[in-house]
């Protein structure tokens, strides 16, 4: 953890929105709960965001060890990113924030 996240370690939701908060972690996170999935197809699922902050939310994810990324040795390199044991923990939270929006939609 960042020592920018350890300033908000007195405060358990501060510090829960420091890493997995923002506009694209928790929409990468909730589409790694259905299995591994490559760039492109993050990308494909998250159309509104750019490259960069793909690349950018993927490697705070992979820091913070929600995500694993798994590099292929092939041509063309493949990469795949999946939610890790900690990552599997946020599977209620995600859930919850999917059922919540469902029933405001109802």
């Amino acid at each position: 953890m960042n020592e920018h996240k350890e300033n908000y370690k007195d405060c358990a939701v501060e510090a829960a929105v420091m890493i997995i908060g923002g506009k694209w972690k928790p929409m990468l996170l909730y589409h790694l709960l259905s299995g591994t999935k490559r760039f492109l197809e993050l990308q494909r699922l998250i159309a509104q965001a750019s490259d960069r902050m793909m690349t950018k939310s993927l490697c705070e994810l992979e820091q913070d060890r929600l995500i694993l990324r798994e590099v292929f040795a092939e041509v063309p390199v493949r990469v795949e990113y999946s939610l890790t044991k900690g990552g599997k923990t946020l599977i209620p939270i995600l859930t919850a924030m999917s059922d919540w929006k469902n029933q405001r939609s109802s």
